[in-house]
């Protein structure tokens, strides 16, 4: 015997929801109400990625950047004074973010903190307090990856904001290119300074423009001009670019560094010189700044990231 089936929902209007499903069963109407469908609308849908409760914020150590710097654009060098903080899933690290000490003196800075900015008649003492402020008060993110298999599930924003935390710092800092692209650092509730160009950018570009037929962007295609140049054209080429740069550039003009600059400059090839110029005339990273709103010390050292949904991202971490 051929038995066939004929579905008979009844549905509101007024809720959306189906009330009740009879069947028609070899031609019987037949009530089954353990069968009810009921259909819902969330208001605001919201997607997320399921595997955030498991990810664990913490601090870590430098095998963790080892492990995943080959995916940073900047892998070669560390910040003064780093320190390592680790995304955890499961025991395995798929993010790494890296801090270090601020730089003493920052254009960016002086114009979010204009009463911090040197004024021409500044003493030692008052040069001293100021980076003594400075060193206490900020912490600047410098290095910060996620493994290619986690991107753009919103983890990269929240480690930001819960590292900015744990860090017990009043102020965190980042300066980033890449912010101009994406809003990570916005999503994280950093406030950005005003775009502004580099502080050599007019130099740089007449350089640029005075011994090159290239695009002052085209590193590549600057690099291959220099190559193909005639030996004698070529040497003095490069010794131009080591003088300009070192002319220019300020971490090679202060501090401690000015003692061995003419030794770093003299062995640098031309790759590298030219990518110290166009670094000191056209890079304009967006200079961000976040305040934290917990007092020192109430921060635990390991939160689920999952944590930045707890509050908004300028409020008081809510632990539960």
């Amino acid at each position: 015997m051929r038995h066939w089936f004929h579905i008979c929902p009844s549905f509101s209007r007024t809720t959306g929801e189906i009330m009740e499903t009879s069947y028609r069963v070899a031609g019987e109407l037949c009530d089954f109400s353990v069968c009810e469908t009921r259909i819902s609308r969330a208001v605001a849908p919201r997607a997320r990625f399921s595997l955030i409760d498991d990810m664990f914020v913490e601090r870590g150590t430098i095998a963790d950047w080892n492990l995943l710097h080959d995916l940073h654009y900047k892998a070669e060098k560390l910040p003064l004074g780093p320190r390592f903080y680790r995304l955890d899933l499961h025991g395995e690290t798929i993010g790494v973010l890296v801090t270090g000490t601020p730089k003493g003196m920052l254009r960016e800075r002086h114009i979010i903190f204009p009463k911090i900015k040197p004024t021409g008649q500044d003493t030692k003492l008052t040069n001293t307090n100021r980076y003594r402020y400075i060193n206490a008060n900020f912490r600047v993110i410098s290095r910060f990856v996620v493994d290619t298999m986690y991107r753009g599930i919103g983890a990269g924003y929240r480690m930001m904001n819960l590292v900015s935390r744990m860090e017990g710092n009043t102020f965190t800092e980042i300066q980033s290119s890449m912010s101009k692209f994406n809003v990570f650092g916005q999503k994280a509730g950093f406030r950005f300074a005003p775009p502004q160009n580099a502080n050599k950018f007019e130099a740089g570009m007449k350089f640029f423009r005075s011994n090159f037929v290239s695009n002052p962007q085209d590193f590549e295609a600057i690099v291959n001009e220099i190559l193909t140049q005639p030996e004698a054209q070529r040497d003095k080429t490069v010794q131009l670019c080591r003088e300009f740069y070192q002319k220019n550039s300020a971490m090679e003009n202060t501090g401690a560094a000015r003692e061995k600059a003419n030794e770093r400059v003299a062995a640098m090839d031309v790759r590298s010189t030219i990518k110290a110029i166009q670094q000191v005339s056209l890079a304009s990273p967006l200079y961000g700044v976040w305040k934290c709103p917990d007092p020192k010390g109430s921060v635990p050292d390991r939160l689920p990231l999952s944590a930045f949904d707890w509050q908004g991202v300028n409020e008081r971490l809510r632990l539960p």
